[in-house]
């Protein structure tokens, strides 16, 4: 009786979101690729490189 919602109320659901923040997903989707592309450039840097730059942290 009680389930997962079906294909129509996911609609529904998407278009009163779209409704409440369309002005806003823009935004929010622009941050969100900018975190991914940081995430993965910081998945691809060499971690030897990263302790140096944090050791010369330290010492200044």
């Amino acid at each position: 009786m009680f389930g997962l919602p079906g294909h129509l109320e996911l609609l529904i659901i998407a278009g009163i979101i779209l409704l409440l923040f369309g002005h806003r997903l823009p935004g929010v989707m622009r941050s969100l690729g900018t975190g991914i592309k940081e995430f993965k450039t910081g998945l691809h840097t060499d971690p030897d490189h990263a302790d140096n730059d944090s050791a010369k942290e330290n010492v200044e």
